[in-house]
């Protein structure tokens, strides 16, 4: 099996032509037709996964986050995009159209919270979002459920009881304009400013700021084992650790 036809699979389940107007996904670097024996699929594609990956003897790196975003002038030995290609290695990265798939990062953190009955929902900007049901919660009741299963310290404005959830990993934050006209009692995201703390709570919505990297590495181990299965020859490592320490 080739980069190309990894490729070709992702494409099928999350294809690029869903991916938000600013992004930049798909094989951002390498050679499509080189052989994939092993990968390493990661949220982000840093120097630590590029050295995880030489030592593991893969060919491939498969991330959420693009390698290669903005333009970029210049290619040198102190860049990733080097080191990359340095090595013989490949990159795909599934952005935007990873978040919003069927089985994708939005998915996944509605199945890592426990809700039900899914729904799709959409914003002005044409971004899919994810909204669901969980047994009735307080705001603090829901807030220390969501620091229990996403690992990390919970912000959250809030009060009352929650039910019904608005989905959106990563930079979320201004959709949380969309939980009262969709039936929502809160939105749970990432990357959340004061003010849309303030503004939130002057809505009278509950908006819960979960992490970038926590809201997101959910997906890493399931799509790992959603290529495993589809390519049996291929050993997928999953890279779920994260260079950003808490103190």
């Amino acid at each position: 099996m080739t980069v190309q036809n990894i490729f070709d699979f992702l494409n099928s389940r999350f294809p690029v032509d869903t991916a938000c107007g600013f992004d930049n996904v798909g094989t951002l670097v390498g050679d499509r037709n080189k052989t994939v024996t092993k990968a390493i699929v990661a949220l982000d594609c840093t120097m630590l996964v590029i050295n995880e990956a030489v030592k593991n003897g893969c060919e491939l790196i498969i991330t959420h986050h693009p390698v290669i975003f903005n333009g970029i002038k210049s290619v040198l030995d102190d860049t990733l995009v080097y080191e990359i290609i340095k090595n013989g290695l490949s990159v795909i990265s599934m952005h935007t159209n990873l978040d919003q798939g069927v089985g994708g990062v939005n998915d996944t953190l509605c199945d890592v919270i426990g809700l039900k009955n899914i729904e799709v929902i959409e914003a002005p900007d044409k971004y899919l979002l994810k909204k669901g049901e969980i047994a009735p919660l307080s705001a603090d009741d829901f807030a220390k459920h969501l620091k229990k299963v996403l690992n990390y310290p919970v912000k959250y404005v809030g009060v009352g009881e929650i039910k019904n959830v608005l989905v959106c990993s990563g930079s979320g934050a201004q959709y949380h304009t969309l939980c009262k006209s969709n039936g929502c009692d809160a939105l749970v995201t990432a990357d959340v400013r004061h003010n849309n703390f303030l503004d939130a709570a002057q809505n009278g919505v509950a908006l819960y700021e979960c992490g970038h990297f926590n809201t997101e590495v959910v997906v890493i181990k399931p799509l790992c084992e959603m290529l495993q299965n589809k390519f049996n020859n291929i050993e997928f490592i999953a890279n779920c650790d994260s260079q950003i320490k808490t103190a």
